[in-house]
């Protein structure tokens, strides 16, 4: 029947005959029981048939004629064990399970393994080696034949892998890798970066998922190379498996070895395609690819990484030099914000936004932003940066969503600066500036930064700028108080419109206060205010600070009134000339009781700048301590009310000291807080701990630690072992 001869038909009626007969031989008492001669013949019957038939038949074919044939004699074999046990099943009931033998089964696929695949696997192996070549290379084969082949390695161990692991799937994986290790060494010195990407994707990965991908899930790994409709349908078509589903991921293994990891920095560093290239150039879609395939390589994406962060230091590093030119240093804020987004798209896009990615990137803008620029610091451009937006009349002006983003992205710049305390510092000055000159366009806005800031910082970085803004809302209530209580004292009435601002010390940046000699009209101004604010509390002290005033005063030129906006120290030094028409240098500042510094740039301001409200004897651009002056009654100009400011003064270097100054009582508190939770502690981890604990605001300076540690000595705080200089004790 399996030879395809002619045969009777073969009834219901004959297979039972069969199986009674055996029955009755099995059934017998000794000496009339067959059953270990049936068990024997049954055995010979396969070998006899194997060796007489199947073996001459294989060995006369070769190659894909060979398969198809051992394909066949396969199938043939499985029907005749499988209808064998069938008429021999009474012998697997009873003698075999008694005795503990191979069942009938196994015997029979036994036979198969010893006599005819022991012999034939190897060539099998070749053939099907040869026939996964040809299709490597474009060629048409019959899937089918392949999967019906490689099942017989996998069924012939009926269970366990190692025949199919030994006998095939260790040399198609040799071959695989020395295949695509030709095929590598010739693209790597033919193609470009991409093109060599793109063949290894489209031309490696899809054929191999078409050769062995079963499991339904992987399929989608051909959706991130393939780029059309029709393409993916093709693909899709051919994920017919003939490897087993096991050989998969060694297979992927050996050839993303072969064409990716061997040839690596090869590849990523050629000169004009590789990944410097492809990032200069904005090559998403490459990278993209680039990202896909190194990801599924161990440690395939760091030298991508390292490179990725190397072209983003160069780039940042190049905006640092540009900004060296004082025009280009007002808008290096905004091209770093602009480089940011560039390359975290590309963290968020092309790399999927791993991690090795947003590391390189938070490590790569850290080395640039903490570098100085144009003689200032990130953190002072950030807080400038910021001022600009947020004031009236700043030179960015934007829409409050454009606002709100430009705040979002400062606030994570600001996460890769290390001096954050200088920018809070420097924060706080042009904040009070906005607040208390009413510059700030939109206190939304003021504080929604805050908000940010306090998310990304804590709490503390910004508890004062918040007591700032919460000052200014109790200043205006403590304002209605007092023009309430004015309207109900007459008496009271200063005859000026008064308008103070109280402030909480702790909050604000420091100012330097003087005792100035004020008018008449404003001593009664601030003996009034006092009298008000002793009816509200008797238990704080006004510290008046007069340099932070401001003054609308009249001035008459002859028959024309101009309004001038100016600041209290200019009011009080313009109104010592009602009662004197020439005052000497000397005089003014005796009458004033200012410092020289304070009083150069007030007599600066009204003698030598754009309005001549005195007149300057000698006439020159500077103030000196011989100068004579007197008032310009003469002076006019087109507008009804101007204003007069005083020239800046640098505060960079005052904010630097405060800082610094924070800074040590900081490493102070650092120090005695790790001190006093362990009692006992060496030089070398104290620093380290200490460097822990206060780098989310600022890198604090080995040798500045150093000195503190001195200090606190000094002061009987820790103190020195005896024997261990290097360790240091606590003092309770």
């Amino acid at each position: 029947i399996l030879e395809g001869l002619p045969e009777p038909p073969f009834s219901s009626e004959d297979y039972m005959m069969l199986y009674t007969t055996i029955y009755n031989m099995c059934t017998q008492k000794p000496p009339h029981d067959y059953s270990q001669q049936l068990y024997d013949n049954y055995k010979q019957a396969f070998v006899d048939y194997l060796k007489d038939t199947v073996l001459p038949s294989l060995r006369e074919k070769h190659d894909e004629f060979m398969l198809r044939e051992l394909v066949n004699r396969w199938s043939n074999h499985k029907v005749m064990v499988r209808w064998l046990s069938r008429f021999f099943h009474y012998l697997d009931r009873y003698f075999i399970a008694r005795r503990s033998f191979p069942s009938l089964s196994e015997v029979g696929y036994t036979c198969f393994r010893e006599l005819v695949y022991q012999e034939i696997s190897g060539k099998a192996k070749d053939a099907v080696i040869a026939l996964i070549d040809v299709e490597r290379e474009g060629g048409q084969i019959d899937r089918a034949l392949l999967k019906n082949v490689l099942d017989i390695f996998v069924d012939i161990g009926m269970g366990p892998m190692d025949y199919y692991e030994n006998d095939f799937e260790t040399p198609m994986l040799e071959d695989t890798a020395a295949y695509y290790s030709r095929k590598a060494s010739s693209w790597i010195l033919e193609d470009s970066c991409p093109e060599y990407m793109l063949k290894a994707s489209f031309g490696t990965v899809s054929k191999l998922l078409s050769y062995f991908l079963m499991v339904k899930s992987l399929f989608y790994i051909l959706l991130l190379f393939m780029q059309s409709e029709e393409r993916l349908k093709k693909e899709k078509d051919r994920v017919d498996h003939y490897l087993h589903s096991n050989s998969e991921q060694k297979v992927l293994e050996k050839v993303q070895n072969e064409l990716l990891l061997v040839y690596e920095n090869q590849l990523l560093e050629k000169e004009n395609s590789g990944c410097r290239a492809l990032l200069k150039d904005d090559k998403v879609e490459d990278l993209s690819r680039m990202y896909r395939l190194y990801s599924k390589v161990p440690k395939g994406l760091e030298p991508i990484g390292s490179i990725f962060k190397q072209h983003i230091t160069d780039e940042g590093t190049a905006l640092v030099q540009q900004a060296e030119d004082a025009a280009l240093s007002k808008v290096f804020i905004r091209k770093v914000i602009e480089l940011h987004d560039k390359f975290m798209a590309y963290v968020t896009d092309s790399f999927q936004s791993h991690t090795i990615f947003h590391k390189a990137l938070k490590e790569a803008f850290e080395v640039f932003l903490n570098k100085g620029v144009s003689g200032s610091s990130s953190a002072e451009l950030l807080a400038t940066f910021c001022d600009n937006i947020l004031k009236k009349g700043g030179s960015e002006r934007l829409s409050d969503e454009a606002i709100e983003d430009s705040l979002e992205k400062v606030v994570k710049l600001l996460a890769y600066v290390s001096d954050k305390d200088l920018f809070a510092e420097f924060y706080r000055k042009k904040l009070s500036r906005r607040l208390l000159f009413d510059k700030s366009a939109n206190d939304d806005h003021e504080r929604s930064i805050l908000t940010k800031l306090k998310q990304q910082c804590g709490g503390q970085f910004t508890s004062k700028m918040e007591g700032m803004v919460t000052d200014l809302t109790l200043a205006r209530e403590n304002q209605t108080s007092f023009e309430e209580y004015l309207g109900q004292n007459s008496d009271a009435n200063p005859g000026l419109d008064l308008t103070v601002t109280v402030l909480t010390t702790g909050f604000w940046p420091s100012y330097k206060s003087s005792d100035l000699n004020l008018p008449d009209e404003m001593v009664k101004c601030v003996e009034v205010f006092k009298q008000f604010y002793q009816t509200k509390t008797k238990h704080r002290k006004l510290t008046w600070v007069y340099s932070l005033g401001s003054c609308n005063i009249s001035g008459k030129f002859g028959q024309k009134t101009i309004e001038l906006v100016v600041g209290t120290y200019q009011a009080a030094a313009l109104m010592l000339f009602n009662l004197s028409d020439r005052l000497s240098y000397t005089e003014i500042a005796a009458q004033l009781n200012l410092a020289d510094e304070d009083l150069v740039r007030v007599l600066q301001s009204l003698s030598c700048a754009k309005y001549k409200i005195l007149i300057k004897e000698p006439s020159s651009r500077t103030v000196s301590t011989t100068d004579y002056f007197s008032f310009n009654s003469s002076f006019t100009d087109r507008m009804r009310r101007i204003r007069i400011p005083l020239p800046p003064v640098d505060e960079r270097k005052k904010v630097v000291e405060d800082v610094d100054k924070d800074r040590r009582y900081a490493i102070d508190a650092s120090i005695v807080r790790i001190m006093k939770s362990r009692k006992v502690l060496g030089y070398q981890q104290l620093i380290t701990e200490c460097v822990e604990q206060l780098s989310r605001m600022f890198k604090p300076d080995f040798k500045a630690i150093k000195k503190r540690i001195e200090d606190l000595i000094t002061r009987d705080y820790i103190e020195r072992d005896k024997e261990n200089p290097q360790l240091f004790r606590y003092l309770a």
